[in-house]
């Protein structure tokens, strides 16, 4: 396949897949390994593009960064709730994920765990829907600071590709009893230093096997990924806010199990 219809398709799946619970990495290894591509040559371009995806919050969400902002200069309550507990549901992720980078890079290599694992979160998905009562609608800024540090702690479940780190989030969050909604744009605005922090990381490892004609390609990656993104989170928040997330949960076992099928063939 040409690389430029390559990147074209990469930057779909990932805006397609990065705030949704289905898992963007594991769909990411998936495609590479389903449609042949090489995987230690897509492997940076994956990471690179997540930026474009992150982006798209900030553009949806301007207005609230704008006010949580504007709120820190005053020094409102809301607003350093609201960043203390993103930040402290960041943390666990960040050191784990720079002690454990070579574990966790190695595990991106299988694609038989990233369809296991989209089997299990789908089954943990179905069974918390059923079982969480949230009842918390305080906002992001409501949480406690012990909800964020478990949300994060949660969140570092999702190192292993295919569990989903938006799906880890927003089930943890609901379990705690935060409302659907809130559990949401908690793992939306969470992304923004957890993705970017990852991103960082990898890119600085990997600098040497950038060169001039990936750079194109990750361009393109990340503009496409931008822009599906955008789409996709509007429609989501839509949809989980009347039918709730056991969509998703049937099409992570189908996906799943579709997967395994065609790697144990």
């Amino acid at each position: 396949m040409n690389d430029i219809l390559t990147a074209i398709l990469l930057g779909i799946v990932e805006g397609v897949t990065e705030f949704l619970p289905v898992s963007s990495t594991g769909h990411l290894v998936l495609a590479t390994e389903l449609l042949g591509f090489d995987p230690q040559r897509w492997a940076v371009f994956n990471i690179a593009i997540q930026p474009g995806a992150i982006l798209a919050i900030v553009v949806l969400y301007w207005r609230t960064f704008m006010a949580v902002l504007t709120g820190l200069m005053k020094r409102e309550p809301n607003s350093v709730a609201f960043v203390r507990n993103l930040l402290i549901a960041f943390v666990p992720a960040a050191v784990l994920g720079f002690a454990f980078n070579s574990q966790i890079e190695a595990l991106l290599e299988s694609a038989k765990v990233v369809a296991w694992a989209l089997i299990a979160g789908g089954i943990g998905i179905l069974v918390i829907e059923r079982l969480a009562s949230p009842r918390q609608d305080g906002g992001i800024a409501g949480v406690t600071m012990g909800q964020s540090l478990k949300i994060g702690l949660v969140q570092c479940i999702a190192m292993i590709p295919g569990v989903s780190r938006s799906g880890a989030t927003i089930m943890g969050a609901m379990a705690l009893g935060i409302e659907r909604r809130t559990a949401a744009e908690f793992s939306f605005f969470l992304a923004l230093p957890t993705l970017t922090g990852a991103t960082v990381l990898q890119m600085a490892k990997h600098h040497h096997e950038i060169t001039a004609d990936s750079l194109s390609l990750i361009g393109i990656g990340f503009v496409v990924s931008f822009v599906v993104a955008l789409a996709v989170v509007k429609g989501f928040m839509a949809l989980v806010t009347r039918h709730g997330f056991a969509l998703f949960a049937w099409y992570r076992i189908v996906a799943g199990i579709a997967a395994l099928a065609f790697l144990y063939r």
